[in-house]
């Protein structure tokens, strides 16, 4: 009988023993659902107290006898963990707002301010971090931002996107975290707020070229004066006399009634008309100096395209690789640069090979009136190049073409500058070399044929390319 008993005793002690690896199970189920549905994350503090209990129930196996302590504090973290998750959990489930102030368009390479403020009208102290939606190709200064904000409070956050790429970007979400008062959980939510951003290719230029034209400073970026063979013959205005401006364009009677040195301005012709073809297939898909060729093409081009809408001409552009991706035929006036961004800004180049026969026979259907077509590509093998001499010179007497060809920087370093105590360099300048010759040739080829030529580093374009334009205008070529 005494036996039975005190097996009866070992049992329920037994089973008493088990208690706290019961609670350990209650308490890491939380953890589990937690996890799964609320995005709710222990802490370094909670696996802390954690191990305090699991350590205390080991010791039970040793020492029964505390097995009451163990008890209480199982007790006391299965209390104050479901506590502080309660209060993480339905404290931040409603009474949070994001707004994000962001402009609807910015250049590339320029850094664009973004601003993010959150409100908190709940009633607990809210601390943790808060960062905003990054778009690809984007960097952020900084990425993210520390978040401490009382109850009915609210805080902005600042930050730099410099975006790397153009095109049309969708910032989704707000991403934010919170600890829990006592530091046991951190809740992780991600809140929707749609916003557009536009990258546009570099603009500032375009009001550089402005304040340097006004000031009669345009050689600082390359652009130089160029002298009109022949006078044009239109009026078009009267203004104050400048240093470069030619005496025999004084007039006298308007001096003498302002009392101020007064030259009449006249016209170039207003009739003339520029397309640009710009390649958008695999030739473009180097990259100098970060960027793509295909985007310092298109920034020389819309220059050129602002001073060419300055002079009075009409401006159009086609955007082509193995098929046709954008046209705008050709137009004067300011809203036409818009136009132009915005047919340009979402142009990427392709790994595909550019069809010139479909680009230049939508052209001759599209445009029929004499033009400067100017072709903005880049050649690499026979292939390629002879399409680009053939297309070009065959337009020739209906269009004046200009051919835009962009260089390997690379390929011209390795050529000019070969070590001799390094057998393989010495090979590769050789080949760089040969590359430069044949490239060479098809801009003599090019000439012969009666087609003009720019040649330049990706990034020195636009100075060449604006000088060219002048020349033809100067020249009347068109």
């Amino acid at each position: 009988m005494n036996d039975a008993i005190t097996q009866i005793a070992k049992d329920e002690f037994q089973s008493l023993t088990q208690i706290p690896w019961l609670f350990l199970g209650l308490i890491a189920l939380p953890l589990i659902v937690a996890s799964w549905r609320a995005k709710i994350y222990p802490t370094t503090w909670w696996v802390a107290l954690l191990s305090v209990s699991l350590i205390a129930s080991l010791a039970t196996v040793f020492v029964p006898s505390i097995i009451i302590a163990v008890w209480l504090i199982d007790g006391i973290i299965l209390t104050l963990a479901v506590v502080d998750f309660l209060l993480i959990y339905l404290g931040t489930n409603h009474g949070i707002q994001v707004f994000r102030s962001l402009p609807r368009t910015c250049s590339l390479g320029v850094p664009v301010a973004s601003e993010l403020t959150v409100e908190n009208s709940t009633l607990l102290t809210l601390s943790g971090a808060v960062c905003d939606d990054l778009p690809e190709h984007f960097t952020a200064t900084p990425e993210k931002h520390s978040l401490r904000l009382p109850p009915r409070g609210r805080m902005t956050a600042h930050r730099k996107l410099l975006p790397g790429r153009r095109g049309a970007f969708e910032l989704e979400y707000v991403y934010l975290s919170f600890f829990s008062p006592l530091k046991l959980w951190n809740r992780h939510r991600k809140i929707e707020l749609h916003d557009r951003l536009n990258v546009y290719p570099d603009m500032k230029q375009l009001s550089d070229y402005a304040l340097l034209a006004r000031t009669n400073r345009l050689s600082l970026i390359g652009v130089r004066r160029t002298r009109r063979i022949g006078q044009d013959s239109d009026f078009e205005r009267l203004r104050d006399y400048s240093r470069d401006d030619n005496y025999r364009h004084i007039d006298w009677r308007s001096t003498a009634r302002r009392r101020k040195l007064t030259v009449r301005q006249f016209q170039s012709d207003q009739s003339q008309r520029v397309v640009f073809l710009l390649d958008c297939g695999r030739m473009m898909t180097n990259e100098q100096n970060g960027y793509s060729l295909l985007d310092h093409a298109l920034n020389s081009v819309l220059m050129m395209a602002y001073v060419a809408l300055h002079q009075g001409d009409s401006v159009g552009m086609l955007c082509f690789s193995d098929t046709i991706h954008a046209y705008i035929p050709p137009r004067g006036g300011s809203s036409q640069m818009n136009r132009l961004i915005q047919a340009g800004f979402d142009q990427f180049p392709r790994l595909v090979e550019s069809r010139y026969d479909q680009a230049f026979l939508y052209l001759s259907t599209h445009c029929k009136r004499r033009s400067l077509v100017v072709l903005t590509t880049n050649v690499i093998d026979e292939v390629n190049a002879g399409a680009v001499v053939d297309y070009l010179s065959n337009i020739n007497g209906q269009h004046l073409p200009l051919g835009v060809l962009l260089r390997d920087r690379e390929m011209f370093d390795a050529a000019d500058a070969p070590s001799n105590d390094d057998r393989l360099q010495m090979y590769r300048a050789a080949a760089a070399a040969d590359i430069l010759l044949w490239r060479h040739q098809v801009l003599k080829d090019l000439e012969h044929r009666g087609v003009l030529c720019v040649d330049a580093f990706p990034d020195e374009l636009t100075a060449p390319l604006v000088n060219q334009y002048l020349d033809i205008k100067a020249k009347h070529l068109l």
